[in-house]
């Protein structure tokens, strides 16, 4: 087990308890001082006392685990590159405020967030041209979703508890749903046929509700079929559980909470379609082998790999993944996180992420161990896959689809077999973005990190692009 430095945690949950350093020490059967050295972070929280903490206040073990820290540490890192008179923010002073100010940490980011979103609308308003465009209903909504690690309980066992009482059995959901969405709600479902020239090519499913039919398209696969029945299924039986889930945000406008509520019924459709407690058990079986997943269950390589990312009940935790969709442009269509992992919003993703290789060989899995500036190592796994309408010329979309995990948790997956895990010099150093990434020395770097002065000479050359001025000392 890693070390767990709590302090900051601990000292919070004490006080909202009205407990004093004497008190709880009594009732963990610890003396006062030990107690005083793991709230100041000098000793680690041990599993004896995590047990008797976890007892005592009620709390999932969960709650002292180290992810939400590095995650946090990632984002404060991107809203202060820099203090006064341009000095870099020492990372020790950021991880001092995480550790100890959770909260005023959180606010920080948040006050960040809030300051780029507005300058963004406010270059978009004068016609700037920022290196950014205005945060886009997709891109807060992707932020919502990331914030709650792509994990949301209430809906996650609501769709799995309809699946039983549906008898949606695998290899027998679509029927499942098509006899429910009949019977329930008096929805008959018509696919469209390769030579309907009434219907828009570029429609992949409509609901009439006038006349209570869900139209699909000639080229969605069974898979696909079901998943667009399971969500129009969400949205007329758990709206509860989505309202609930919405109303706890505050959003920016009504399009953007329109849009999340797709994103809640989508949830939901792959909780019905893979329900959690077999797919976990599945995906334990066949060490996460994607593909065989997907053969089993009878979906998308996509949807086995998005789904894999939501993993996150308490009880019954899968592997925490990261989950990323990214065209050729290096564009992110998807990004979910169930770990510290931190997608950086400036400055582009990492060239030398293995996302990238697999467009080369689409359909083939190629593995990467990368390494980040913090040294967080991550195993990832890449695949590239085209999306098509059929018919000679017709345009088709290639994604490269992106799963990573934390390399202590790397042994669980299939991918890991033959790779020394241990090595860090076999490692790929990758940043989450050119404009937040430390290395100085990288070959592929597009842009300067932000908050570091460049060192420019006119009689010097060198291989790296943006030679990085000497560190003042503080």
């Amino acid at each position: 087990m890693d070390k767990v430095f709590a302090g900051g945690r601990l000292t919070r949950l004490r006080q909202d308890r009205g407990l004093s350093q004497v008190a709880l020490a009594r009732v963990l059967a610890i003396s006062p001082s030990y107690l005083n050295q793991i709230e100041h972070d000098t000793r680690p929280v041990t599993v004896s006392v995590l047990v008797r903490l976890t007892e005592v206040f009620g709390i999932d073990p969960a709650f002292f685990a180290p992810q939400d820290s590095a995650r946090q540490l990632a984002e404060l890192r991107e809203a202060l590159p820099a203090g006064p008179g341009g000095t870099p923010v020492a990372v020790t002073d950021l991880q001092e405020l995480v550790s100890s100010m959770p909260e005023v940490a959180d606010a920080v980011i948040e006050l960040f967030r809030r300051h780029r979103e507005v300058s963004e609308h406010l270059g978009s308003v004068t016609d700037s041209r920022t290196d950014s465009p205005t945060a886009t209903p997709h891109e807060l909504v992707r932020d919502f979703f990331y914030r709650n690690q792509n994990y949301f309980d209430s809906l996650d066992r609501a769709a799995e508890g309809v699946a039983e009482e549906l008898g949606a059995r695998r290899g027998e959901v679509r029927r499942a749903l098509r006899r429910h969405l009949a019977a329930a709600h008096g929805i008959r479902v018509v696919q469209r046929s390769t030579e309907d020239h009434k219907s828009d090519v570029n429609e992949l499913h409509r609901f009439d509700p006038a006349q209570g039919t869900l139209y699909f398209s000639a080229h969605l696969s069974a898979g696909q079929q079901a998943f667009r029945m399971a969500t129009q299924l969400a949205l007329l039986e758990a709206q509860r559980e989505i309202d609930e889930l919405l109303d706890a945000q505050v959003w920016a406008d009504g399009q953007t909470r329109d849009l999340a509520r797709i994103g809640l019924a989508n949830h939901f459709a792959g909780a019905f379609v893979l329900p959690y407690t077999p797919f976990f058990r599945a995906a334990e079986r066949f060490r996460y082998d994607v593909e065989l997943l997907a053969g089993h269950f009878g979906v998308s390589y996509e949807t086995i790999a998005h789904r894999l990312s939501t993993l996150q009940r308490p009880g019954l935790r899968g592997v925490p993944f990261i989950f990323v969709r990214v065209d050729r442009a290096g564009n992110i269509s998807k990004r979910q996180s169930a770990t510290s992992f931190h997608f950086s919003r400036s400055g582009g993703t990492c060239p030398l992420w293995n996302v990238y290789e697999s467009f080369a060989t689409p359909g083939r899995v190629i593995t990467q161990v990368a390494e980040m500036p913090d040294g967080q190592r991550y195993l990832w796994v890449a695949r590239a896959i085209t999306r098509s309408r059929g018919g000679y010329g017709r345009p088709a979309r290639t994604f490269a689809l992106g799963l990573g995990c934390e390399i202590r948790q790397a042994g669980r997956l299939v991918y890991a077999d033959g790779l020394n895990l241990n090595d860090r010099g076999s490692a790929m150093p990758i940043g989450p973005g050119c404009k937040t990434c430390d290395r100085p020395r990288c070959p592929q770097r597009a842009a300067p990190p932000i908050g570091h002065a460049l060192n420019i000479d006119e009689n010097r050359s060198t291989f790296v692009p943006y030679p990085l001025a000497p560190s003042r000392p503080s």
